[in-house]
């Protein structure tokens, strides 16, 4: 049937949730291994894939067969999209045990229909809500992924939507490779002006962040859920990436108090930076644009402010993305389970080569042009957000 007239059933009752492995193992057999940054939200795919004897992961791990759908069930990394699936070149793996494993009845569900399925916003936001514990700790339990009621067309039906839905999901990788070119241009740019940051080949004077800074860094707003809805524009991390603030007139809105407005308020050229969130996300920044009203940021990331008189704040956001940065990051972060964290002081400890101020406008100019390019591609890759969100949607309504 369709026109939203499929029947519904509990996802426990078409795939079983976290299966015990269905058979056993020599100590020598080869296994495929998934940590949980190999999960990316962004393309929601397994990226990186090793091989591990079966004895190494035997113990403390998830396991999975290859078509297996993962779950992140931790916090961030269920608000952040980590949904895979598992499609390996081994036919058994093992993992973080901060995964749910969903195995579909070959027989009544589609293994990609349900990828697709547990990626709506609505599935996801059901879950944030149904989370347990606290802090880093906050989990889904499996109970909501149980009884989570699923559409079950045809499985043919169930094939064509998820075929329709990869091919959209395709473009966006297009839109998304593009817009790394355009980045690897700004490295490229940077590492000829500069050099690598790790040597630095042109003797560069090397400054603790905190003696270029004139304001910060300072953390930014804690509000409670209950005042969101409407206000101020709020700047969240899920709103920057690469050095770019997305779309502002995206932002969430929060109600808050004069002085609160005035304190955490965002202008044009400040650098935000992300102080709490899962290892490999930890430390990303961006570069605030010229802003149509008042923002402010949230307490999961730092403000600074530049001395405009020795430092150009495009070229202290392009070099806070480089590697000679994040091993910093590395080397400071305070750990929790799928969870890391830096502070002011780590901050304001980073090292940092300090090139000519004339140097360092030379590539603000340069990265100018580039960024024109990247505001139209990330603009057309928005559109294409948007297109697959209804496309999500109207499948799971059978509207396809």
């Amino acid at each position: 049937m369709t026109n939203g007239k499929w029947p519904k059933v509990a996802l426990e009752d078409v795939a079983d949730l976290n299966p015990r492995l269905p058979e056993k193992l020599a100590a020598t057999d080869q296994v495929a291994f998934v940590p949980m940054a190999s999960v990316s939200a962004e393309t929601a795919r397994v990226t990186v894939e090793e091989t591990r004897a079966y004895s190494e992961v035997a113990k403390g791990y998830t396991s999975f067969l290859s078509g297996d759908v993962l779950l992140a069930k931790i916090t961030p990394c269920f608000e952040n999209g980590k949904i895979a699936q598992a499609l390996l070149s081994k036919r058994v793996g093992f993992g973080s045990t901060e995964f749910h494993v969903i195995r579909p009845h070959a027989d009544k569900l589609d293994g990609r229909y349900t990828h697709h399925f547990l990626r709506l916003d609505s599935v996801r936001l059901a879950g944030e809500r149904r989370m347990t514990g606290s802090g880093g700790q906050r989990r889904v339990p499996e109970n909501y992924l149980a009884k989570l009621a699923i559409p079950l067309p045809p499985l043919a039906e169930q094939r064509r939507i998820a075929e329709v839905l990869d091919r959209a999901e395709a473009l966006r990788a297009k839109r998304r490779a593009a817009l790394a070119q355009l980045d690897a241009l700004t490295q490229s740019l940077f590492l000829d002006l500069f050099g690598d940051p790790t040597t630095n080949p042109k003797g560069w004077p090397v400054r603790r962040l905190i003696e270029l800074i004139i304001d910060g860094p300072q953390n930014g707003l804690y509000k409670p859920s209950t005042d969101y809805g409407s206000g101020t524009p709020i700047l969240r991390i899920d709103a920057f990436y690469d050095g770019a603030v997305t779309d502002i007139s995206a932002l969430k809105r929060v109600r808050l108090t004069e002085d609160e407005r005035n304190k955490f308020r965002l202008t044009e050229d400040d650098v935000v930076i992300n102080r709490v969130n899962s290892l490999e996300y930890l430390g990303k920044c961006a570069l605030i644009p010229k802003l149509p009203e008042k923002a402010v940021f949230e307490s999961n990331m730092m403000r600074m402010r530049f001395d405009p008189k020795t430092t150009q704040p495009r070229f202290v956001v392009q070099f806070l993305q480089t590697g000679f940065i994040k091993s910093q990051i590395q080397m400071c972060a305070k750990h929790a389970v799928n969870q890391a964290s830096i502070n002011q002081q780590d901050v304001s400890g980073f090292r940092v080569n300090l090139p000519p101020l004339p140097l360092q406008r030379e590539f603000a100019r340069r990265v100018t042009a580039v960024e024109s390019l990247k505001t139209a591609q990330r603009a057309a890759l928005a559109e294409l957000d948007a297109l697959f969100a209804t496309l999500q949607h109207r499948a799971f309504r059978g509207e396809l």
